[in-house]
């Protein structure tokens, strides 16, 4: 693994790492609301490394060391759905940060994987640059934020008041994780600290994650441009995810023709790490097979 290297993505600067090989074809992990690249475990971007690929995760625009849009007004959150939504970019925006970070490490098409929020970058990515995929593997997500909505427990635990020290982001993202986490395995409290005391050394800026749940509630239903994809697709999704319910992985793949869905009892909104066999398994075979498919079409 590299050291955190910035790229100019047009609007904005993005921070990346990878892992493995640059000579292997690459997948790209976009990572979901007020989460920084971090939150890819170390463990799981090595594991499908391993299997023949690099692997490029980054943080997006408003979290991590990439820009922040300090000047940006600061939207009104409407979790109601009344009235027009207002926001200062949309989900397309921080799909063309992707297409942008991808110009500036010189990869023309990749394997895209994105959970939660980045589930639907990844949507939008492959809605506006369609020749920049060769897969698409979208991870509890969703199609519309009127889909699989969470429950109140869940949005509860993610709209908590902002930590002010490292101590209390940990002690904040450990409680947000005993609500939206997997019921049907353990929590590692110990990766869930250390992950948001390193988060908050990073950068702590709550107001950057309200632009970007501004985002998602004002962009559109991508199920319309899904129904057009031609795209190998790859859905999935935890069985006991309160923050985007299964409805939103079920829609995602009826939306998309072709698509799998493949989803696991007992997981949450989180990658528990008896998992990530299975987890990366899918992963990598689906890319796989796109670019096998890719390579026999040229």
């Amino acid at each position: 693994m590299q050291s955190p290297s910035l790229a100019d993505a047009g609007r904005v600067s993005i921070a990346y790492e990878t892992f493995g090989s640059p000579d292997h074809p690459t997948v790209v992990l976009v990572m979901g609301i007020a989460t920084q690249m971090i939150g890819w475990p170390d463990g799981f971007c090595r594991a499908i490394a391993d299997t023949g690929f690099q692997v490029v995760r980054f943080d997006n625009r408003d979290v991590g060391l990439s820009t922040h849009l300090h000047d940006a007004e600061l939207p009104e959150v409407d979790l109601g759905g009344g009235g027009d939504r207002q926001a200062p970019y949309l989900l397309a925006d921080m799909a063309d940060d992707v297409a942008g970070l991808l110009d500036a490490l010189g990869l023309d098409r990749v394997h895209l994987v994105g959970l939660s929020m980045g589930g639907m970058i990844v949507q939008e990515v492959a809605l506006r640059h369609p020749g920049r995929l060769l897969s698409l593997t979208s991870i509890m997500s969703t199609p519309s934020a009127n889909v699989g909505e969470p429950t109140p427990e869940a949005i509860a635990a993610l709209l908590a008041p902002s930590a002010q020290t490292a101590e209390e982001a940990a002690d904040r993202a450990v409680d947000t994780y005993r609500v939206i986490g997997s019921p049907g395995y353990p929590m590692d409290e110990a990766w869930i600290r250390a992950m948001a005391e390193e988060s908050f050394r990073r950068s702590n800026d709550p107001k950057g994650v309200v632009r970007q749940f501004a985002a998602i509630l004002a962009s559109p239903d991508r199920r319309p441009g899904l129904r057009e994809l031609a795209l190998p697709t790859l859905v999935l999704h935890g069985e006991a995810d309160p923050l985007i319910q299964p409805d939103g992985g079920r829609e995602t793949a009826a939306a998309v023709p072709g698509a799998r869905l493949v989803t696991y009892p007992g997981m949450g909104h989180d990658l528990p790490e008896p998992l990530w066999p299975a987890i990366v398994g899918e992963i990598t075979e689906h890319a796989r097979a796109a670019q096998t498919q890719e390579e026999a079409g040229r």
